[in-house]
Order: C-alpha cells, then sequence, then structure tokens
C-alpha cells in the first residue's frame, strides 16, 4: 500500500469503530480505495479529523507557510509500518488548516524504538 492507502485504512477502522462495526477483513490496495470512498459519511469526517492529529510528533522537519503553523507527526499503520505527513494548524479566525490536503503528501518511516530507565534522584537537607 502506499502511504495516502495506509492513511486511508487508519481512517476507515476509526470510523468503523465510531459505529461500533468490525473493520474488513480483507484490506488491500488494490481496494481501499474503494472501501474508502464507499464509507465516506459523518463518521468518516471524525474519523479523519482523529487520525490528521497524528498518534506522535516527529523530529522531522516540516514544510512552513506564512499562514499556518506546521509540524510532523507520525502513525502506525494497520500493517505494522510507519506513515508520517505534515500537520497543519493555527491561521486565526479565518484560517482553514483542515481544508489543506494533507494525505497526498504523506510519507513511510522507520522507527526504531528504544526502552530507556531513567534515575531520577531528588534530594533534600535533612533537619536537624
Amino acid at each position: 500500500m502506499t502511504p495516502e492507502q495506509k492513511l486511508k485504512h487508519m481512517i476507515l477502522i476509526h470510523s468503523m469503530g465510531y459505529q461500533d462495526l468490525p473493520a474488513p477483513e480483507s484490506v488491500t490496495a488494490e481496494n481501499i480505495d474503494e472501501l474508502y470512498e464507499a464509507g465516506d459519511d459523518d463518521y468518516a469526517q471524525d474519523a479523519r479529523y482523529e487520525v490528521r492529529e497524528g498518534e506522535v510528533e516527529t523530529d522531522i522537519d516540516a514544510p512552513s507557510s506564512r499562514h499556518y503553523e506546521s509540524k510532523s507527526v507520525a502513525a502506525k499503520a494497520p500493517d505494522g509500518s510507519w506513515v508520517g505527513w505534515t500537520y497543519w494548524y493555527g491561521g486565526g479566525k479565518h484560517g482553514e488548516p483542515e481544508a489543506i490536503d494533507w494525505m497526498d503528501s504523506a510519507y513511510d518511516l522507520t522507527c526504531v524504538e528504544e526502552e530507556k530507565v531513567v534515575t531520577v534522584r531528588t534530594f533534600s537537607k535533612v533537619s536537624a
């Protein structure tokens, strides 16, 4: 699947979850676009907004705009891979950053996760 198709798959899963319906079992690169278009309703709109925010912020440089703020975000796709894109926000009273097409510029990512143990020490003086 392309990164855009992976995002459509995530949106489809979220949309079905809002409706307490099971996600389609066999989602492939050949049928995801058709499934996504068939499920385009108010639930899909809510799911699109939720997915658009991403799961985690990345340290990848995001494009800039004089009208909106941006940051790079990512989410784990149903196949276990990671997809990244630019999350546009801000713009003031008349801004509409959610209207920017964000899925067509999505990209595949590699992600290395490390678990780190941190020891934090807090000292205070013992009063006599």
